[in-house]
């Protein structure tokens, strides 16, 4: 078991990073900490292997934290209906 503390993106919605507890992000590349944006403090839990986590693997969440001291949640990828609403709109139309 690890306890995850868990922080969410000041720039990009829905992205997250899992850090251990102890460590906080003293290991996040600062390139990454950079893109990332201020680290906005989610919540801690503990984490186990055979615990369920909405939208990515626990053992790769565990894996990455292990070997590289953090692992990033991406966004999930947008439905293709949302990217162009407005696809078949005239150029000279409202905006």
């Amino acid at each position: 078991m690890k306890i995850c503390s868990i922080f969410k993106s000041s720039r990009k919605d829905e992205m997250y990073l899992y850090v251990d507890k102890r460590d906080q992000l003293k290991r996040v590349p600062e390139a990454l900490l950079e893109m990332f944006g201020r680290a906005e403090h989610v919540m801690d839990m503990p984490v186990t292997a055979s615990r369920k986590l909405a939208r990515v693997d626990v053992e790769k969440v565990l894996a990455g934290i292990d070997e590289k001291g953090y692992y990033l949640q991406m966004p999930p990828p947008k439905e293709e209906y949302l990217l162009d609403l407005f696809r078949d709109r005239p150029v000279t139309g409202v905006r």
